[in-house]
C-alpha cells in the first residue's frame, strides 16, 4: 500500500502537498481532510505513491478520507489538469470548482490554547480578593475581565477545541475579549472542516388512526362540530380525546388532505394562520400520540413554464433545415469520436427542437447528454422543455440551487439516474456516465466566462471535455463568437447552418431612429422617441405585446454636481453610484426612500442633499435606467400591463419563472428590461421590440465592444415576430452609421464578421492572436503600484520578442471593493508562448515575495475593465 499521497488544496498556490496516508487508503479523485497552516481543509487526492519527501518527519498525516471511491473520474481529473495548465490556475482551486459539494463539508472556527497561553495560566496566582495576579501586559483590563481570561484558558487547557458560542457561554467572555487573547497569542483561532449529511429531508405530519376513550366532554358548541367534521373525514375510527380549538384545527387541516402534510405546509396554512394556531400545538398532538412526524426525502422542483397551448420543443415536426442539422449531429455520434460542430441558426430557426431531437438520439444510443445555457434566467424555460421531453431523466445544475440541492443533483447524475443535464457554466463538470453529446446554447454569451479563479470559459472547457471523452459537442448561436466562427472557417469545427425561421416566418423588419435628429426636432432629451411611443401604443391597441430594451439598471446611472462637476462615487470602488427610487416590488423589505447603490460591491447610501465636495445644492441626475424607463412608460401608457426584468426585480430563484409565466399568459403586454430580455425567450405575442441606448457600449475601452453591440441588437430583435404575426424592431441610436448598427439592421451576420475580423487582424486581437489580462491588486495603492513597477521591469529585461506587453497602467476600474488595481495586457501569436511567459512571470513574482492571491491571471479575457 502506498505510504504517501499528494493533495491539491483550494488555496492560491500552484502546487500540491504531500501527506502520509496514516493507515487509510485514499484514491486519486477522492476528497480528504488534512491539516494545513493551523486549519483543517478539504482537498482532492491527485497522486498516491511511495516517494518519501526529503524531510519525511515533517509530513503530516491525512486526518479523514471522505470518499471510498473517486468522486472525479480519470477524464474529469484530466480536464482539471488541462484547465490548471491552460488558464494558469492553481489545481486545488480548479478541483474545488468542479465539485459543488460544499454542503457535505461543514466549516466552522474553533479556539485552542497556545503555549504562550499555557505559560500565562501557570504563572497566574490567586489573590486575597479572589482575582488572579497577572502581568503588566494585562493590567489595563478590569479584574472581572482578567478572571474571564483565566476562565477561558482553564476551559481550554486540557487540549479542548471550543466553538465560539460554547466558549462564550461557558466563560462569559465576549468576542472582543477573545479577539484580544488571539492578538496576544494566548489563543489560536482555527478553521475546521468536518463531514456532514447533505441529504435533503422534509418532515411530514401524519394522523394516527386509533380509538380514543370518551371523556364525555366533546358534546358542546364548536368543539362538537369540529369533532364531527373530523369524524366525517374518517381519520380516526372513534371518538377523540378532549382537544382544544387549536388542536382540532390542525386535525381538521390534516384530515382535509388525506391525513398527510408537510410540516412546512401545515405551518403556512392560511386557515391555521388566520386562527392564530401556534407551532407548539403540533408538538402537543405528537406528544399525545395523535400525530406522528415522519422524515422522507424532499422533492426537488425542477421548474419550467406552463405550455399555454404551445407545443414543447420535442413535439414539433422538424423542417428540412432542422432535419439536415439533426442528421449531421446524429451521423457524428454514430461515427464516434470527438467532433466539434458550430450550429449557426438565425433567431427563431428552431435550434431548441434540434437539441431535443439530438439528445433523444444520444439516449437511444445508451449515452447521456449535457445542455449548457448561459444564465440561470434561461433554465426555467429550457428545463421545462427538457422535462416535457425526458421526464425524470433530467437533472438541473446551477448556482441558484441551495448547496444541498446541488449536492443531491450532482449525486443523481453520478449514479446515472439522470442522463440529461441542463445547467449553466459550472454544469460542464457534471459527473455524467457515458457522455456522448454536449450542447452549448448561445455559445457567444460572455456569461460562460468565469470571473473568479479559476477563470475558465465554459464553452471552451466543453469542447475540451468532449475531446477527452470522444463525444460530439455542438456550439449553437444566431450570432456566433468570432473565435468559434474563425475555427469553423479554418476547418476545426464543422459548420451547420439554419438560415430560415420555422414555418417560413419572416425575420422582423428593423428601423433606425436617429436620436440626433429627434433632439433637433423636439428640442429636448427624451428616453423614448415619438415614433417608438406611437408604435408601442398602436401595438398595445391591437392586443399584441411589446418589449423595450433599456440596458441600464436603476433610475439614473450617475449623480453629478452642476457646480463643480463631481460625480458621487462609491466609497469602495472608483465607479459612479447608481440612483434608485424606492419600489414596492423590490424595496418593501430592504430599503425605504431614495438611495444610491454601487452595482459592483453592493454598497448603498442615502442621496445627499448637497454635493459632498463643494456643498452645492445643484445635483443633476444623468442617464436613464430601466426603473426610470418603467416609470415613464406608466405615464405614457396608463392602461398597459407593464412589467420590468432586471437584476432588481429578478433576485430570487423563482422570480424569473413567475415573470415569464405572466408574460406568456399575456398578463404583461409591455415589458421593459436590461439585456436579460434578449436571451432566448420565445413569446409568440411579442410583435414590437424597442431598443434604447444600446449603442452607448460602443464607447467602452474594449476591443469586443462592436461585437457585443451587434450580438445584443440581433438577439433582442429576434424576440419579435416569433408567432403568427410579423415582427418589427425600432432601434434608437446616436451612431446610425456604425457598421455594427447597420449590419444588425439587415440581420447580416457575415458582413459584420468580415468587417470586424479585418480590424482584429490589423491589431492582432483574437482570433488572430491570444490574449491575457494580468491584474495586480492590493488594499494599498502604493503596494500595488510598486508590484506593477517591479513586474514591468521584469518584462523589459526579458526582451520578449513573441509577446507584446501593454502596461502597466491603472485598470479602467482602478479601485474595486477597496482594492487598488493595475493591469498588463499580454498579446501573443501562439498560446504556448503566452503560457510560458505567464508561468515565468509568476515564478518571478514569487521570488519577489508578491503574494499569488494578489495576482489575477485572466487568459482569454472577455472583459478588460
Amino acid at each position: 500500500m502506498p505510504n504517501f499521497c499528494d493533495v491539491a488544496l483550494p488555496i492560491p498556490l500552484d502546487q500540491s502537498f504531500t501527506y502520509s496516508v496514516n493507515g487509510v487508503e485514499p484514491t486519486v479523485g477522492a476528497r480528504v481532510l488534512v491539516p494545513f497552516g493551523g486549519q483543517r481543509l478539504m482537498g482532492v487526492v491527485v497522486r498516491v505513491h511511495n516517494d518519501a519527501p526529503a524531510e519525511v518527519r515533517s509530513v503530516k498525516p491525512v486526518q479523514q478520507v471522505l470518499d471510498d471511491a473517486p468522486l472525479l473520474s480519470d477524464e474529469l481529473m484530466q480536464l482539471a489538469k488541462w484547465i490548471a495548465q491552460y488558464y494558469v490556475a492553481p489545481l486545488g482551486e480548479v478541483l474545488r470548482g468542479m465539485m459543488p459539494l460544499s454542503a457535505e463539508v461543514r466549516r466552522h472556527f474553533v479556539y485552542r490554547i497556545t503555549e504562550a497561553g499555557r505559560d500565562v495560566l501557570y504563572q497566574g496566582t490567586p489573590q486575597l480578593d479572589g482575582t488572579m495576579k497577572s502581568s503588566a501586559r494585562r493590567s489595563k483590563l478590569s479584574p472581572e475581565d482578567q478572571n474571564r481570561e483565566f476562565s477561558v484558558l482553564n476551559y481550554l487547557v486540557d487540549g479542548n477545541l471550543a466553538k465560539p458560542a460554547a466558549l462564550r457561554s461557558a466563560t462569559q467572555a465576549n468576542k472582543a475579549l477573545l479577539d484580544g487573547m488571539v492578538k496576544k497569542k494566548w489563543l489560536a483561532r482555527e478553521a475546521v472542516a468536518e463531514e456532514r449529511d447533505a441529504r435533503r429531508i422534509e418532515r411530514v405530519a401524519v394522523l394516527v388512526e386509533q380509538r380514543a376513550t370518551d371523556n364525555g366532554n366533546q358534546d358542546s358548541g364548536d368543539s362538537a362540530q369540529a369533532s364531527g367534521e373530523i369524524g366525517e373525514r374518517q381519520i380516526i375510527g372513534g371518538r377523540l380525546p378532549k382537544l382544544n380549538e387549536n388542536q382540532l384545527a390542525i386535525m381538521a387541516e390534516l384530515a382535509a388532505v388525506g391525513g398527510r402534510m408537510r410540516v412546512a405546509d401545515l405551518r403556512d396554512s392560511a386557515a391555521l394562520r388566520e386562527a392564530g394556531v401556534p407551532d407548539s400545538t403540533l408538538a402537543t398532538l405528537v406528544k399525545r400520540g395523535l400525530v406522528v412526524i415522519e422524515e422522507e426525502p424532499e422533492d426537488f422542483h425542477l421548474g419550467g413554464l406552463p405550455a399555454n397551448g404551445k407545443k414543447s420543443a420535442h413535439e414539433h415536426i422538424l423542417n428540412e433545415a432542422q432535419m439536415e442539422a439533426l442528421s449531421s449531429i446524429a451521423a457524428a455520434m454514430t461515427q464516434g469520436g470527438f467532433k466539434p460542430m458550430l450550429l449557426y441558426g438565425i433567431t427563431g430557426s428552431g435550434k431548441t427542437s434540434v437539441y431535443c431531437a439530438a439528445m433523444q438520439r444520444a439516449l437511444d444510443a445508451g449515452k447521456s447528454a449535457l445542455l449548457l445555457v448561459p444564465e440561470i434566467g434561461l433554465t426555467p424555460a429550457m428545463a421545462g422543455q427538457m422535462f416535457a421531453a425526458f421526464g425524470k431523466e433530467v437533472a438541473l445544475l446551477h448556482s441558484g440551487l441551495t448547496p444541498d440541492e446541488r449536492a443531491e443533483q450532482w449525486h443523481r447524475i453520478r449514479r446515472g439516474e439522470a442522463r440529461i443535464v441542463v445547467g449553466t457554466r459550472s454544469a460542464v463538470f457534471a459527473p455524467m456516465v457515458n457522455l456522448g453529446l454536449i450542447l452549448v446554447d448561445e455559445e457567444h454569451d460572455g456569461s460562460y466566462k468565469q470571473e473568479e479563479t479559476p477563470r475558465y470559459h465554459g464553452r471552451d472547457v466543453a469542447v475540451m471535455r468532449a475531446k477527452f471523452t470522444n463525444a460530439v459537442v455542438v456550439l449553437g448561436s444566431a450570432t456566433p463568437s468570432l473565435e468559434s466562427w474563425a475555427n469553423a472557417e479554418r476547418g476545426r469545427y464543422t459548420r451547420i447552418e439554419m438560415l430560415a425561421r420555422v414555418m417560413d416566418r419572416p425575420l422582423p423588419t428593423v428601423e433606425l431612429v436617429d436620436m440626433r435628429t429627434e433632439f433637433k426636432e423636439t428640442g429636448k432629451e427624451e428616453i423614448f422617441s415619438r415614433q417608438l411611443v406611437a408604435e408601442t401604443q398602436a401595438t398595445i391597441d391591437r392586443g399584441e405585446q411589446v418589449m423595450i430594451l433599456l440596458n441600464r439598471r436603476g433610475y439614473s446611472f450617475t449623480v453629478l454636481c452642476r457646480s463643480c462637476g463631481e460625480k458621487i462615487e462609491c466609497e469602495n470602488c472608483a465607479i459612479a453610484m447608481t440612483f434608485h427610487k424606492p419600489s414596492a416590488e423590490t424595496d418593501l423589505h430592504t430599503h425605504s426612500g431614495d438611495r444610491l447603490e454601487c452595482h459592483y460591491c453592493g454598497f448603498r447610501r442615502s442621496v445627499p442633499e448637497r454635493c459632498p465636495k463643494c456643498q452645492s445644492e445643484h445635483l443633476f441626475y444623468l442617464g436613464a435606467g430601466s426603473q426610470q424607463g418603467e416609470e415613464r412608460l406608466q405615464e405614457l401608457f396608463p392602461n398597459a400591463r407593464i412589467g420590468r426584468m432586471d437584476r432588481d426585480t429578478v433576485r430570487g430563484r423563482g422570480d424569473m419563472e413567475r415573470l415569464l409565466t405572466r408574460l406568456h399568459a399575456g398578463e404583461i403586454n409591455l415589458l421593459v428590461g436590461t439585456q436579460m430580455i434578449a436571451k432566448g425567450h420565445d413569446i409568440h405575442g411579442v410583435t414590437l421590440v424597442g431598443v434604447v441606448g444600446a449603442d452607448s457600449a460602443l464607447g467602452l475601452p474594449d476591443f469586443r465592444a462592436a461585437e457585443r453591440v451587434f450580438q445584443l441588437l440581433t438577439q433582442v430583435s429576434g424576440r419579435a415576430g416569433r408567432g403568427e404575426l410579423p415582427g418589427r424592431v425600432l432601434v434608437q441610436t446616436y451612431h446610425p452609421e456604425h457598421y455594427a448598427i447597420q449590419c444588425a439592421t439587415t440581420h447580416d451576420y457575415t458582413s459584420f464578421v468580415a468587417k470586424e475580423l479585418q480590424f482584429r487582424r490589423w491589431m492582432h486581437y483574437p482570433p488572430y492572436g491570444v490574449l491575457a489580462n494580468l491584474i495586480i491588486q492590493s488594499e494599498s495603492m502604493e503596494e500595488a503600484a510598486a508590484w506593477s513597477n517591479s513586474l514591468g521591469h521584469w518584462f523589459e529585461q526579458e526582451h520578449l520578442d513573441k509577446v507584446r506587453v501593454l502596461g502597466p497602467a491603472a485598470a479602467p476600474i482602478a479601485r474595486l471593493k477597496r482594492i487598488y488595481r493595475f493591469h498588463f495586457v499580454l498579446k501573443a501569436e501562439r498560446r504556448d508562448v503566452l503560457g510560458r511567459t505567464l508561468r515565468a512571470l509568476l515564478a518571478y513574482a514569487d521570488s519577489q515575495a508578491i503574494p499569488r492571491r494578489n495576482l489575477i491571471v485572466d487568459v482569454d479575457a472577455i472583459h478588460l475593465m
